[in-house]
């Protein structure tokens, strides 16, 4: 069930049976040349809703806007700073909690989200649980399988392929060719979207991609990883209710 599409009063009957609501989080941002500016909310949407309809949860509306800055220097990319992301994130967790809302299940898809998403449900008296959609093992075991180390950190060939299933399959072109492979020491120094200025973060990656083959992506991939992360997703809300 989309809030969106609720009257208050069918919102109201649920979630005095259910208090619980899951709110997917994402970006608006460049994703290399395949990739859909609105990849990272697109897949955790997709997700939630499908999960949704697995554990018949309420999905809120997706909070797309998010820090981005890094890649401000990519036409399309639109940023929040991250006081601002957090302190929207902040009140909009405290009005459910108002309205009686007791457990928030955040589905994020973004990896900078995480640090201000974890410092804002530190203030809320509701129960919240934060997952990224690519936290689960069978996902994870899907991503190694089929891209190794060629999935990435950005404008990764998962996400791309969530992006084909789920809206339109853009060519290749140039991405056919094997972006420059990462050292592990740069994955652990830039996890969480770690990345430095807009200008020199376009120099060092000037197609978008950081370390992410984007053209291994399939349709076909992204169909099974969101059954899956669903299923997962489903499974992990409803154990999040009893506890």
């Amino acid at each position: 069930m989309r809030l969106l599409e609720m009257t208050w009063l069918e919102t109201d009957a649920h979630f005095t049976k259910q208090p619980a609501v899951i709110l997917p989080t994402g970006s608006v941002e460049q994703h290399g040349p395949m990739g859909l500016i609105g990849t990272d909310a697109i897949c955790a949407e997709e997700i939630a809703w499908r999960g949704a309809d697995l554990a018949d949860a309420i999905v809120a509306p997706t909070l797309a806007y998010a820090p981005a800055p890094f890649n401000m220097a990519f036409p399309g990319t639109m940023s929040l700073s991250v006081p601002l992301w957090q302190a929207m994130v902040t009140e909009l967790l405290t009005g459910l909690t108002g309205q009686g809302i007791q457990k928030i299940y955040v589905l994020n898809g973004h990896g900078a989200n995480l640090a201000p998403l974890k410092a804002a449900a530190e203030t809320c008296v509701a129960d919240v649980r934060i997952r990224s959609w690519w936290d689960f093992d069978q996902v994870n075991q899907l991503r190694k399988t089929w891209y190794g180390d060629w999935e990435g950190m950005h404008a990764t060939p998962s996400e791309v392929s969530i992006t084909q299933a789920s809206h339109r399959v853009i060519d290749p072109g140039d991405a056919e060719t094997p972006p420059q492979k990462l050292t592990p020491e740069f994955i652990r120094a830039h996890a969480g979207d770690k990345h430095g200025p807009p200008d020199e973060h376009r120099r060092s990656f000037p197609d978008g991609r950081v370390g992410s083959h984007s053209a291994l992506a399939r349709k076909e991939h992204g169909a099974l990883l969101v059954e899956t992360a669903a299923a997962c997703l489903a499974a992990d809300f409803r154990s999040f209710l009893e506890s």
